[in-house]
């Protein structure tokens, strides 16, 4: 195989953006892509970037006998039936997190997986982030010890529209569960128990649909150690993303990106520009590295960065979240084994 050829199901904003990814890479093809809404405006956009085929029929892509590869960036409820699908045809598949809404269906969708024995990644692009890796490094080198205590900040610029948080599948398992990927990632231990709240603080819209728009989830490892993970929906100054890892020798921190560098100090105060206001100018160079680890693996056979497993654990965290904000008390996940 001297390049990856790829077909996409799902070409919404995130499927243009792996799209255009993957053509910036030698080692891989875009042969097709397929959409329930593929127009003509669809099909000029393909024909711009030289992708032959548009469809409206993902089995299309599936069956396709000259595609390696299927990018699933298409709604969360077909992600198990199309990662069965994909799976039986021994297409290798890059899925969007999360894999679905049911951790039964998610583990169905893995056995498939593994029994017909290709690569599945899921698609928490934040551990490719250049500063959440080094983080890691940091942390896998023993240079702050053995972890504690793991702090995540995660808080969008604006809340997502009522027809979103509908279909959403909620704070925890929508906008969370990135961070209970990272909790994990940066850790290097597995979660025990989830102790979550949540509030209803910037609109009464998201009371009305079951839902928080703020919340605080505290994490217990395996090991004993402890994170604490604070979400809003909307925070006035921009794109809030920080990680800090404290451990029995010292501590490490990735603060925000920021447009610049540059700190203007006079007589009012000392003043710099808001960070990276939206998920794609923050996590751009994430995405592309993430697709191109992917490439990669299916091109040399290489491990996975990020695998089924790590989708369905942070399913499960997420899960835990939400019924122990229901409940009002710690939900181990053996609970929901």
């Amino acid at each position: 195989m001297s390049k990856v050829r790829v077909g996409i199901i799902g070409a919404g904003r995130i499927g243009k953006i792996h799209a255009d990814n993957l053509l910036r890479m030698a080692e891989a093809q875009i042969v097709a892509v397929s959409d329930l809404y593929a127009n003509e405006e669809l099909t000029s956009w393909a024909n711009a970037r030289g992708i032959g085929l548009v469809t409206t029929d993902s089995s299309e892509i599936i069956g396709h006998p000259d595609i390696d590869a299927v990018f699933i960036c298409s709604s969360t409820d077909t992600h198990v039936p199309l990662i069965i699908q994909a799976a039986e045809a021994g297409k290798h598949i890059f899925c969007e997190k999360p894999v679905s809404m049911d951790v039964n269906r998610t583990k169905e969708a893995l056995e498939a997986v593994n029994k017909a024995g290709v690569k599945l990644q899921i698609g928490f692009n934040r551990r490719f982030d250049h500063n959440f890796k080094r983080l890691r490094e940091v942390v896998e080198e023993g240079r702050v010890g053995d972890p504690h205590l793991v702090k995540i900040t995660s808080r969008d610029p604006n809340p997502p529209s009522p027809e979103y948080i509908k279909v959403s599948g909620g704070i925890f398992m929508d906008m969370a569960i990135h961070d209970f990927d990272m909790a994990r990632f940066v850790s290097g231990s597995e979660v025990d128990t989830v102790f979550a709240q949540g509030a209803v603080l910037i609109d009464p819209v998201f009371g009305e649909l079951d839902d928080y728009d703020t919340a605080v989830t505290t994490l217990t490892f395996t090991n004993g150690a402890l994170a604490v993970i604070d979400n809003s929906r909307r925070a006035a100054y921009g794109y809030d993303q920080r990680v800090e890892v404290f451990g029995s020798l010292g501590t490490v921190a990735a603060e925000n990106d920021y447009p610049n560098t540059v700190t203007v100090s006079d007589g009012t105060g000392v003043v710099r520009d808001k960070p990276l206001h939206f998920f794609l100018e923050r996590y751009n160079e994430a995405y592309i590295e993430e697709t191109k680890m992917f490439v990669d693996s299916v091109l040399y056979n290489r491990p996975l960065p990020v695998e089924g497993f790590d989708g369905l654990q942070a399913e499960l965290i997420a899960r835990a979240a939400k019924q122990s904000a229901k409940l009002s008390r710690p939900v181990k996940l053996n609970e929901l084994a």
